[in-house]
């Protein structure tokens, strides 16, 4: 490539750098917008932790080439540069835009030596020019997906210099020119598919450039050879051999292609390109009249805009729609032209037929003709076609000024139209500077597209002004009724306002729209398989009424039978079906969307969810390190796989529980859960020290965390610590005054290491107002009144408690010994009750039971994911707090968790000695 651009002079090269940098200079300020959001924020196959594989497995928005929803674009080549965009500066936009930049530059230069094979050396100049600051171009340099144009281009361009070269002296076949015009052509395809077009820009050159054919002179060959007056010349027959080499490299790519896509075409629907489902002869006049539009945008590019979808070009449904004059006009051009060009020997015309087919050929998979594509027109892909208007203009401004007359006045004009255009694209290049300039843009363009309302709406959404978003996404539904994926917008930001009744209307209007399942048929309507969320979406809304709950899970059985492939349906049902209890349906769908996607870490991490449900810990750790595997920083999978070897009980598994929870705060650092747990295993392990701080900073995180502060205060107590326990247990009741455990661990302390009697006993009363069946807090209160040395009254209290729970034998026993102190009145004042070395045991169990039930606690997460209609938006999952009580365990289990801690009972023996006079 060096090589070839080395007539190039320095001066030329620095003029077209300095050109370009002061009309793009604006765009490294610019962010990820529209397709970008698709094609590098959400897609995976940039991150340096998904193999290379993938990306040539997969289309440009990271979709597998096997999945209906992916739109076949496969430009594997292009999706690299992105990687290793990722991979020196991950999402910072301006290496991306400034990697772009760079490459408009590139095929600048090259495209300048592609006109010094048809133009003078000034023309050239002028042509390069006038490409480098087209405004035309601003989609492709500025928008960041734009770069599949920019990496093509310079293939192409170089695939066609190579070509240049393949004539040797006398005529003579250059092989190695071929070959490498080959190779080019297929990275260029790799980078975007009309890549393939310059096999026949390189044809066309080789039969009426390099040869020197006419149109004419080749039809009196061919009646020649057809009346048998004559032979195939020797000449001929080596332009026929180097074009059945061409044309057989070129139908071996297409076969390559057509494999890729595994002969499926995309899925588009009347909403992308309205025509492409219309009836003859609107589909035929409507794709017609496209040609004279894009021309158009070349000649006057002042009102461009980003999205032609939906109504922006009404259809022409009639022979009498004057806008076919346009059409009539521009073809009666463009026949004058090719007849000029093929007709006529001369620099001129073979000038005028390269242009010509730098614009038509790269145009071709763009224009409807062969297959459908998902657009009406499309600013980017006028790029390559730009290049032979370019030429055009700068070869009819050659005639202009080679003339006295006009000489002047065509400077000037050039001179205005570069300085015009230059200030064109610098301006236009802002309107991409976000989501919301670019939309709002758009709109003043063109007011009939439900798309750009919708996208408006969007923008607006995610800065969280839903009350705006929301008149935006109306107006959509108000261009274009029957748009499914406005209405399910609609309802999406009305629910985010808490109008549910309105979101469910929506979303019933966007549901009717759908097509109709007609029974015993298979389900084939081409419809965009995001519309199917409008199922998912009205069931996760409905949902919320637990009287509803059938009926939602009928909606997701719907998604899966009109698309049983459908992932997304098999995953909120799975969540539904856990919500209903029947975690065995619920696997079963978790297990079918595993089918669809073993890849989804999420999938796995909602598996495990089942396996707890269904009491199988060793299955459910299995699948979160599954998940783990896919996805070493899921959150969730990392928290909760933790907790479950926590609660396993096996010392084994807590370092490594331990470093899944450092890994979790480390990805979560403002998540006070983390550190409680954190907490809670280094109190397992008896490391007091570090647990307490761990505690300390999951209450600076939350201060009102009950969880932590409690157990902070049962830390404290539980090392000797009681009186730092007092305060931290005065903000647990200040933030939770009905918090029982806590009432009693504090009326414990005042009682046995304040000495306040009054204080516990009010401690102790707040636990019986609040559940006056509570038998420790009765207890207790008993004890006080035996330390208040009201016998008669310490009597009655027990026999209260007693009544409460008449199994407990130290109740019964310490009855026993009140009792035979009363009948004892003579030694009252000396009385203490026997040291009853069991039933004092069972006493300090028994409290110490009740307060432990918040140190065991346990959370169970689900994955859900937001069906949010054109959304860009990252999959969120959702997580309930561990600051919840736990649920009441079993007998069993609670004296299992009593054994690891006995050396805690010793903080008890302070009732045992006031009762006994100690």
């Amino acid at each position: 490539l060096l090589e070839k651009m080395a007539d190039i002079s320095l001066k030329e090269a620095a003029l077209i750098v300095g050109v370009v940098t002061a009309c793009y200079w604006n765009s490294l300020f610019c962010g990820f917008v529209f397709d970008d959001v698709s094609a590098i924020l959400d897609n995976k196959d940039l991150h340096p932790s998904t193999p290379l594989r993938n990306l040539f497995q997969n289309d440009f928005w990271g979709t597998p080439m096997s999945e209906e929803r992916s739109h076949k674009s496969y430009r594997p080549l292009t999706v690299l540069t992105f990687r290793l965009n990722y991979l020196f500066s991950e999402l910072n936009a301006v290496s991306y835009h400034f990697l772009n930049l760079v490459f408009h530059v590139v095929v600048c230069i090259v495209f300048l030596k592609v006109c010094k094979l048809f133009l003078d050396n000034r023309s050239s100049v002028v042509a390069s020019l006038l490409f480098a600051v087209h405004p035309i171009h601003t989609e492709a340099v500025t928008g960041v997906v734009g770069r599949a144009e920019l990496l093509s281009s310079i293939f192409f361009l170089a695939a066609f210099l190579s070509y240049t070269k393949s004539k040797g002296p006398d005529n003579t076949i250059v092989w190695t020119p071929i070959a490498v015009t080959v190779f080019l052509v297929a990275v260029a395809t790799l980078c975007k598919e009309q890549g393939i077009t310059v096999v026949g820009i390189c044809c066309v050159y080789e039969v009426f450039i390099a040869q020197g054919y006419t149109l004419p002179a080749l039809l009196d060959t061919a009646v020649q050879i057809l009346r048998g007056k004559g032979s195939i010349p020797f000449s001929m027959l080596q332009t026929l051999l180097k074009l059945i080499v061409l044309m057989f490299s070129t139908l071996l790519l297409v076969v390559v292609r057509v494999q890729v896509i595994q002969s499926q075409l995309p899925v588009f629907t009347r909403f992308d390109n309205p025509a492409a489902v219309s009836p003859s002869p609107a589909r035929q006049l409507t794709f017609n009249y496209l040609l004279p539009v894009n021309a158009w945008l070349l000649l006057n590019p002042s009102e461009l805009c980003c999205d032609w979808t939906m109504g922006t070009i009404p259809l022409v449904e009639s022979l009498l729609d004057v806008r076919n004059i346009a059409t009539l006009t521009f073809f009666c051009f463009l026949g004058s032209l090719l007849v000029f060009s093929l007709r006529y020997p001369g620099d001129s015309s073979k000038t005028v037929l390269m242009a010509l087919c730098l614009i038509v050929l790269p145009f071709i998979p763009a224009s409807n003709l062969f297959f459908p594509v998902g657009f009406v027109v499309a600013e980017r892909v006028l790029y390559v076609p730009s290049m032979g208007f370019c030429i055009l203009v700068a070869h009819g401004w050659k005639k202009l000024s080679n003339k006295s007359v006009l000489r002047k006045i065509s400077w000037v004009c050039l001179a205005a139209v570069l300085f015009t255009h230059a200030l064109k694209t610098l301006h236009r290049n802002w309107d991409w500077e976000s989501e919301y300039t670019l939309f709002m843009s758009a709109l003043k363009v063109n007011k009939n597209n439900a798309k750009l309302w919708n996208n408006v709406g969007h923008a607006l959404e995610n800065e969280k002004n839903f009350e705006r978003a929301l008149q935006f996404f109306i107006q959509a539904t108000q261009v274009q009724p029957d748009d499914i994926g406005a209405h399910m917008n609609v309802g999406r930001t009305y629910k985010n306002l808490n109008k549910t009744k309105e979101a469910e209307e929506s979303y019933m209007i966007a549901k009717s729209l759908m097509p109709q399942i007609i029974p015993g048929k298979k389900y084939a309507a081409r419809v965009a398989p995001n519309h199917l969320n409008v199922y998912i979406n009205l069931a996760n809304l409905i949902r919320a009424n637990e009287s509803r709950l059938e009926e939602a899970d009928q909606l997701y059985r719907q998604a899966i039978s009109m698309r049983p492939d459908f992932k997304q349906a098999y995953i909120s049902r799975g969540e539904l079906l856990l919500k209903m209890n029947k975690p065995l349906k619920a696997k079963e769908a978790y297990l079918r969307a595993l089918e669809l996607d073993r890849t989804n870490a999420d999938l796995w991490y909602n598996l495990a969810i089942v396996y707890i449900e269904l009491k199988d810990p060793t299955e459910a750790l299995k699948n979160f390190n599954r998940a783990l595997e896919l996805n070493p920083a899921h959150k969730l999978a990392l928290f909760n796989s933790a907790l479950l070897m926590q609660e396993s009980g096996d010392a084994r598994l807590r370092p490594e529980a331990k470093q899944r929870l450092l890994h979790y705060v480390k990805e979560e650092p403002q998540d006070s859960n983390g550190y409680f747990n954190l907490g809670m295993l280094a109190m397992d392990d008896k490391k007091d020290m570090e647990a307490e701080a761990w505690m300390k900073k999951a209450i600076r995180l939350q201060p009102n965390f009950r969880s932590a502060l409690f157990n902070l205060a049962l830390l404290y107590s539980q090392t000797g610590k009681e009186l730092m326990a007092l305060p931290v247990l005065e903000d647990l009741l200040r933030y939770y005054p009905d918090h029982t455990k806590g009432l009693i661990l504090k009326g414990d302390i005042l009682m046995n290491q304040k000495k306040d009697i009054v204080g516990a006993k009010m401690c102790f009363e707040k636990i019986l107002e609040l559940d006056p069946k509570n038998v420790q807090g009765k207890h207790n209160l008993c004890v006080v009144y035996f330390e208040e040395k009201d016998l008669i009254k310490a009597e009655k209290c027990l026999v209260e408690t007693l009544a409460l729970a008449p199994h407990e034998e130290y109740i019964q026993r310490h009855l026993h010994i009140v009792r035979s102190k009363i009948a004892s009145l003579g030694a009252m004042e000396q009385s203490s009750l026997p040291s009853d070395g069991t039933a004092a045991t069972e006493a300090k169990k028994t409290s110490f039971q009740n307060l432990k039930e918040a140190k065991s606690e346990k959370t169970t997460t689900q994955s859900t994911v937001d069906n949010k209609e054109q959304s860009k938006k990252k999959k969120p999952t959702e997580k309930s707090n561990v600051d919840k009580e736990t649920p009441k365990k079993s007998t069993k289990e609670i004296k299992d968790i009593e054994k690891k801690r006995v050396a805690a009972l010793k903080r008890l023996e302070e009732i045992e000695r006031i009762l006994n006079g100690e």
